[in-house]
């Protein structure tokens, strides 16, 4: 074939691909320390509108238009069935371990906190989307009280004076460039935290807040905020009288997109309670974040009945999220504030007089600290003992002295602030949980804040080992930068820079050289395993128009001072990522109809062939998959017709054999027969459906072993078959049940490492399958598969 550009049977010449290269223009991506923030500073394209999310996107891929917690629990089922039967015919996979690698010293988001009102030091918190936590020794080290086996997404932890404790499932402050996942409902243990009864509101997607009637525990009110993407369901202010038997709608919502994200009692008068509502909606091409929904109400009845509380307050719809938050010591001074429709801070309020009338305080954008994300806040928290003392969730953790008049910073805490508690059995003792972990100050929160020592419940989107030594781990997570883990498993971490971690790899024949990656291809290249110097990568040095929040930054197998990094266009580096030079046209559709929308049109996966260093495959958000077998003279696009059009998460190539390689598919099926898992092994020519059998969740990761199995991560699991795809086996029975965004296997040792998005790194090592390297993958589908993974040993 002569060098040209191969679109199905069209043909472009070299000289126009030339052009393509010689016209695309540079972009720069400002990184930051949040998913959230790198997302808000596009303008918006219309009322209300902000760009898509990242993971939110490519689960959105397939044209849905929601992310129901009813899809996950099919998975999950389906799932469960695939273990169980695994455990019946598979049982040496079935036995394989998972264990814990870390990191304990990062964290990771920490969304709600209940202080144990009996037993000394003891909490427990609600990890984003890693369960609930208890500690015993007042926040310094953490445990699970929630099973591996369930969903871990939460938004609530609350616990009556008598020990009971309840857990709102499903997180109610949307993400950015990650993910929220939902709920379904409300669990309640006796036995703090040993064991959970499911009581109620399965269909509320979110619980963003409990509280109880300090006059009767058996009265408790939860927050529910609501699907994010489907009006409607159970939505508002709930009561139980009977201690979470049994709920009842009190304070419903003015409208189907609202739902509630606060509720607080007055601890002089119970019979007043406050609400806060927020209007919003995540639809797959734009979010509203605000309407004439959002509002503040409060009861005098104990919630029989509730008024809107308009007094000297806006009542427009450009209300996003509100907060609310009374003085324990002054229960008739009130603080609340809200921001805009679009994200950024609005005013800030103050009420002397239960909330009959307020005034506006000269708090600006600037102190309250919300950049332009309000939405992920919307918390407010005061001193129990000083009614002017005022904390305020934001970016930074902000602090006030003269009831809300003006704020400062409060310093040495991660970003992202969500809860904040006092002990009542500890004068001056506050907790604090953020994007980052857990947090104490024994000096009221003023100062002296201490990060906990012991929390494994980190979100990752990557996870990459040494080559030399599978103890060598580096990882990107969410908010959490890059981080590397070159102490052993349980050791600590070393953060190494970035603002959301994204991809993060070791150079294959020297850990020493390391390339961290935050969002939108902004990475960098040291020589000192992740530390300074560092060269920067990025806009000023490849060639691309657009670039994915996980841009793809990859070595060549064969040659590791190769190197690829892609935005819309491929570039490649010969001098192991000193130098870099365009290889490709736009790979996609074009990029996106808004361009201050989501950055669509980008390359999310690059995979170079072990035995031939001129083979290349490419895969887009946009769902297109292409290759070359020249080193980019010419690219030949898959003909859209056999592909399922969803986001291509990953392409793995056969170890053995340039010609076979195999993608894998974000989104969901949803009843149709839109595949996950795909295999070629004509070149990229022809490829075909291996992933029925496997649960319809997405798939995120793709690993081929050299003799014979084929590993998937999933949403809901680790997943094995044979090389040729006709069976799947669940891989391991004991993996937390938390997304899993990236495989890494280390072939000399079979180690095979996953990073979860809630959990943080698990190892296990892959089974020996004889009969699998005997069944070769050029035959049909299912062919051998069950002798195949039936001969499964350990070792």
């Amino acid at each position: 074939m002569s060098p040209s550009l191969v679109r199905g049977r069209r043909v472009l010449p070299v000289a126009a691909v030339l052009a393509l290269l010689t016209a695309a223009a540079l972009t720069t991506s400002v990184p930051s320390a949040s998913g959230e923030r790198a997302l808000a500073t596009s303008t918006p394209t219309g009322p209300m509108e902000l760009p898509a999310e990242w993971m939110t996107a490519q689960r959105l891929s397939d044209g849905s238009t929601n992310l129901s917690a009813a899809k996950y629990a099919r998975a999950r089922g389906e799932a469960n069935q695939l273990a169980a039967h695994t455990r019946n015919v598979y049982r040496h996979l079935a036995e394989q371990e998972w264990n814990f690698f870390g990191p304990s010293n990062i964290g990771g988001r920490v969304v709600d906190i209940a202080v144990d009102p009996q037993v000394p030091d003891q909490v427990f918190i609600a990890a984003a989307s890693g369960g609930v936590w208890r500690s015993g020794d007042a926040g310094a080290t953490f445990e699970p009280a929630w099973p591996d086996t369930w969903q871990q997404s939460m938004g609530a932890v609350a616990m009556t004076t008598d020990g009971v404790l309840f857990a709102g499932t499903g997180e109610a402050q949307p993400g950015g460039g990650s993910i929220t996942f939902g709920g379904d409902g409300i669990y309640r243990s006796r036995d703090r935290g040993k064991t959970w009864q499911h009581v109620g509101l399965a269909d509320s997607h979110a619980i963003a807040r409990f509280a109880i009637d300090p006059s009767d525990q058996d009265r408790i009110f939860a927050a529910a905020a609501g699907n994010l993407f489907v009006p409607g369901g159970e939505r508002g202010v709930y009561l139980s009288d009977d201690g979470g038997d049994s709920w009842r709608q009190v304070l419903a919502p003015p409208n189907p997109t609202t739902g509630a994200t606060e509720v607080l009692i007055d601890p002089s008068n119970p019979a007043r309670v406050y609400a806060a509502m927020w209007d919003h909606l995540r639809e797959p091409h734009q979010r509203t974040y605000g309407g004439p929904g959002s509002s503040l109400w409060r009861s005098d009845d104990g919630g029989q009945s509730w008024q809107r509380l308009t007094n000297d307050l806006p009542t427009d719809a450009d209300q996003g999220r509100w907060g609310i938050a009374l003085a324990p010591s002054d229960p008739d001074r009130l603080y609340a504030y809200v921001g805009t429709a679009l994200g950024p801070f609005r005013a800030f309020y103050r009420s002397d007089d239960g909330g009959d009338s307020w005034t506006q305080t000269p708090v600006n954008a600037n102190q309250a600290s919300q950049s332009t994300f309000s939405w992920w806040f919307g918390k407010l928290w005061v001193d129990p003992a000083n009614a002017e003392h005022v904390f305020l969730a934001g970016v930074n953790l902000r602090r006030s002295t003269d009831g809300g008049q003006s704020f400062g910073n409060v310093g040495g805490v991660h970003a992202d602030q969500h809860v904040m508690r006092w002990d009542p059995k500890v004068p001056g003792r506050a907790y604090l949980g953020n994007d980052g972990g857990f947090y104490r100050s024994e000096s009221n929160g003023v100062s002296n804040w201490v990060k906990s020592t012991y929390e494994p419940y980190t979100q990752f989107y990557t996870v990459d080992v040494a080559q030399t030594d599978p103890a060598l781990k580096v990882g990107g997570a969410q908010d959490n930068g890059c981080n590397r883990g070159y102490n052993g498993p349980g050791g600590p971490w070393n953060a190494i820079g970035c603002g959301d971690g994204l991809q993060v790899i070791i150079h294959p024949e020297n850990p020493n050289i390391v390339f961290g990656c935050s969002q939108y291809g902004s990475c960098y290249r040291s020589e000192t395993a992740g530390g300074s110097p560092r060269q920067s990568i990025g806009a000023g040095q490849t060639t691309s128009d657009r670039r994915n929040w996980l841009t793809p930054l990859q070595f060549d197998p064969s040659d590791p001072d190769v190197m690829y990094y892609a935005g819309n266009i491929v570039n490649r580096s010969t001098d192991n990522g000193r130098t870099w030079t365009a290889i490709s046209p736009d790979l996609t559709g074009g990029g996106p109809n808004d361009p201050s929308g989501y950055p669509w049109g980008t390359i999310t996966t690059i995979a170079a062939a072990p035995t031939d260093g001129d083979k290349l495959y490419v895969g887009t958000d946009d769902g297109k998959l292409w290759w070359t077998d020249n080193l980019g003279q010419s690219w030949n696009e898959v003909d859209p017709g056999q592909l399922p059009g969803t986001w291509v998460t990953r392409v793995a190539v056969h170890p053995k054999d340039a010609n076979i390689a195999y993608a894998t598919f974000s989104a969901f099926r949803s009843g149709s027969d839109r595949p996950h898992v795909m295999v070629t092994r004509d070149g990229g020519r022809t490829w075909t459906d291996i992933g029925r059998g496997l649960p319809d969740a997405p798939v995120n990761s793709v690993v081929p072993t050299s003799d014979g199995l084929l590993l998937v991560g999933t949403d809901v699991g680790v997943f094995v078959s044979a090389w040729n795809g006709g069976g799947w086996a669940a891989l391991g029975a004991d993996l937390p049940e938390a997304a899993v965004m990236y495989l890494r296997y280390h072939e000399p040792t079979r180690q095979l490492t996953a990073a979860t998005f809630g959990r943080g790194i698990y190892d296990l090592t892959v089974p020996r399958c004889p009969a699998a390297s005997t069944k070769l993958p050029l035959r049909d589908p299912g062919v051998g598969v069950v002798g195949a993974l039936a001969s499964c040993r350990a070792g």
